[in-house]
């Protein structure tokens, strides 16, 4: 059995994650095989719960690899307006792997946007990954959805919905706390020079 977490990213998935690490039948990732091609990019643990942005990009390829009756998809989402508010300062960012330049002017094929065009962008980035990972979901028996905002309410769900063990307290714990925050980012980027 494997689980993955699907998500537009800025949603907590750092944070999902970090709580599932306190469950002892199951490993936890986050981003594990980012770095990987073809196949390999799929070649996660069986008991493993990936918490994974960029896996919206490459849902043929889970729904492919994968048999429905042995995978459980979570849609962690977080209030589209945060999301995007979060996303919109990154369009210009200099990051080389940032999602928002990539889809600013990978995807939708425009090199410098004016920064009032910034929310608007990110807002359609949330709801075209949004649109994508719903019709993924549409069909298949193991899915839940997850707003980032009823965590402490539904983890204890997805828990038992998962058949987990460990620390339930402390892996709730982690959802008071704020993992991967812009500004941790930010600061790592500039102490890296």
């Amino acid at each position: 059995m494997r689980v993955f977490v699907l998500s537009t990213g800025r949603c907590g998935s750092t944070t999902f994650e970090r709580a599932c690490r306190h469950i002892t039948n199951f490993t936890a990732g986050h981003e594990t095989r980012r770095r990987f091609l073809f196949e390999a990019r799929f070649d996660y643990p069986d008991q493993h719960i990936e918490s994974d942005n960029r896996l919206s990009w490459f849902l043929g390829g889970l729904g492919r690899r994968f048999d429905d009756d042995q995978t459980y998809y979570v849609h962690l989402t977080r209030r589209r307006n945060r999301v995007a508010k979060s996303y919109a300062s990154r369009i210009d960012s200099s990051f080389h792997s940032s999602i928002m330049r990539a889809f600013s002017q990978g995807i939708l094929v425009r090199r410098r946007w004016k920064p009032e065009s910034h929310t608007k962008i990110a807002r359609f980035y949330v709801d075209t990954v949004t649109d994508n990972i719903h019709e993924f979901l549409r069909h298949r028996p193991h899915t839940m959805d997850f707003p980032l905002e009823q965590a402490r309410e539904l983890f204890p769900v997805f828990w038992e919905w998962i058949g987990a063990e460990g620390d339930l307290d402390a892996a709730l714990a982690e959802f008071t706390v704020r993992h991967n925050s812009t500004q941790e980012i930010e600061a790592r980027r500039r102490a890296r020079g």
